[in-house]
């Protein structure tokens, strides 16, 4: 039996709605783009941070479909109002995660409750966020990391057993309101006041070759009978190499540092160096990123009590 003619019309209409409105919903499904992640760190000059940025270039081109990767990094490791204005960006751009090694432990938390208060998911690595100022911003952002104490102490550790108890020694402090920093420097003072060492001054060289230099070179100077400097980082860690031998005691006065970067290897190999401590600088973003991923998934993230990821960090000493 035939409809009507107006009936028929009716079926018709709607059938040909029905197949446009699911022919929208396939090509919107087609052109649908996977989350937008925005990795923001501190110095692209730091190798550190140029390793870690290559990790997560890597990773993203292996994992294309689940994710898109914006990176950004500042000139230099205390310039934090540019690091603040890279996240105002990305809240602009509308990203879905940012991913972030801030600068200042302190200073970046209220541009981070912005982005958190615009859906954005953030995850802290590197350095770790002040969890008194989170808690005053009512912030809950994780930390995917490792524990730089725990990295510290292990190098100092080893030092100590270089030395002997009484023995004078220097740390080289990285940005120190950075909690990185000040984590690192209570990992060798655990070390060195351990073993009876005498820690004759603590100095900040703000994470540089140069400013690592020259905090070494005045403590050399001014410690005639300095044994060892601590290095917060490998950065510093060669600005100390090079004062060490400009003060001529290559051999009399030991170094260590952390990070593990290429250009310290070397340095490890023909003693310059005598230690460091790894932590994977290559897979640092990455592991910060697969949590923002589980994040915008509604995924269960375990952190630990006080809200960390840990990550590793191991000892390296000469080959």
């Amino acid at each position: 039996m035939k409809l009507p003619f107006a009936p028929r019309l009716l079926a018709v209409s709607m059938l040909t709605a029905l197949c446009t409105l699911g022919s929208l919903g396939m090509a919107q499904a087609e052109t649908a783009q996977p989350p937008k992640v925005a990795l923001v760190m501190k110095s692209l000059a730091n190798e550190f941070f140029l390793t870690m940025e290559d990790g997560a270039k890597a990773y993203q081109k292996e994992h294309s479909a689940d994710f898109q990767l914006i990176s950004n990094g500042i000139k230099d490791e205390s310039d934090t109002s540019n690091q603040i204005r890279i996240v105002e960006q990305m809240i602009v751009s509308k990203v879905d995660a940012l991913v972030i090694a801030p600068a200042d432990s302190k200073a970046l938390v209220p541009v981070l409750k912005k982005a958190t208060d615009a859906g954005i998911i953030v995850v802290n690595i590197d350095n770790q966020l002040d969890p008194g100022v989170l808690k005053s911003k009512s912030l809950n952002i994780p930390f995917v990391g490792p524990d730089n104490r725990k990295g510290a102490k292990l190098v100092g550790d080893y030092l100590a057993g270089k030395l002997k108890a009484g023995d004078e020694v220097g740390i080289i402090e990285g940005v120190s309101t950075t909690t990185n920093a000040q984590m690192r420097t209570a990992g060798f003072k655990d070390a060195m006041e351990g073993a009876g060492m005498k820690i004759v001054g603590v100095q900040s060289g703000n994470w540089e070759i140069d400013k690592g230099n020259a905090v070494a070179a005045a403590m050399l100077n001014e410690y005639p009978n300095l044994k060892a400097l601590l290095a917060g980082n490998d950065s510093m860690a060669l600005g100390a190499v090079s004062a060490v031998r400009a003060a001529g005691k290559a051999g009399q006065v030991q170094v260590v540092g952390y990070d593990n970067i290429k250009a310290i290897k070397p340095m490890l190999k023909d003693g310059r160096v005598l230690a460091t401590a790894d932590q994977f600088a290559a897979r640092q973003a990455v592991f910060g990123i697969e949590t923002a991923l589980k994040m915008l998934k509604k995924e269960k993230v375990e952190t630990d009590a006080n809200g960390v990821i840990q990550t590793p960090v191991e000892l390296v000493t000469q080959p």
